[in-house]
């Protein structure tokens, strides 16, 4: 049974029945949305990037992204870039693996980003959402919907983080601006 979350909100990344999880996917999905025009709607592809950025200390020591895949260590992949979008129902457009068990124990925080490279805004997206995925056997175990129409062209989704000895996830939803997660860092800092 999947959690709709809401903005702020937290849950524990435990297994139900006990134990904690040990693979987890941040799985992103969109659509753009359709556009009226003269001759009626039509719709523009949306490209949009999931980031992850890895902290130690409230200082970035890692990220996984389009351009770098895998995170230094080998415990946080990014499944690729898709260019277009279109899932928006369910599945994911793009995914971020995190080995919870082999994240170093220096790295206390992982925030995903999504932003929009070629600088649409979310005015031109719509059933967009983030959710969160037992990889070890499929099973949704959050799902955080991204509220669209903003003339932002980014959003910080939500952060893993540790919790004593396990991991919580917290959904942010924060809206922002910028095409990549450089831009995104002033923003990202307050989360931490």
């Amino acid at each position: 049974m999947s959690v709709n979350m809401t903005k702020g909100q937290a849950i524990s990344l435990e297994k139900r029945g006990g134990g904690s999880l040990t693979q987890v996917r941040m799985g992103l999905g969109w659509q753009a949305a359709p556009r009226r025009g003269l001759f009626g709607s039509r719709t523009r592809e949306i490209d949009l990037d999931a980031s992850a950025v890895l902290f130690a200390e409230k200082q970035p020591v890692d990220v996984v992204f389009f351009r770098h895949l895998v995170s230094d260590d080998g415990s946080v992949k990014h499944t690729g870039d898709n260019l277009v979008g279109g899932a928006g129902q369910g599945g994911d457009d793009e995914a971020i693996l995190v080995d919870l068990e082999r994240v170093p124990v220096h790295i206390d925080q992982i925030v995903f980003t999504v932003n929009s490279f070629t600088g649409q805004t979310f005015q031109e997206v719509q059933n967009a959402f983030c959710r969160i995925v037992d990889e070890t056997n499929g099973q949704e175990l959050a799902r955080y919907t991204l509220d669209g129409g903003g003339s932002y062209t980014a959003q910080i989704m939500a952060k893993v983080h540790r919790a004593g000895s396990g991991w919580q996830m917290t959904a942010l939803g924060n809206p922002a601006n910028g095409r990549t997660f450089q831009d995104l860092m002033p923003a990202i800092l307050p989360h931490l």
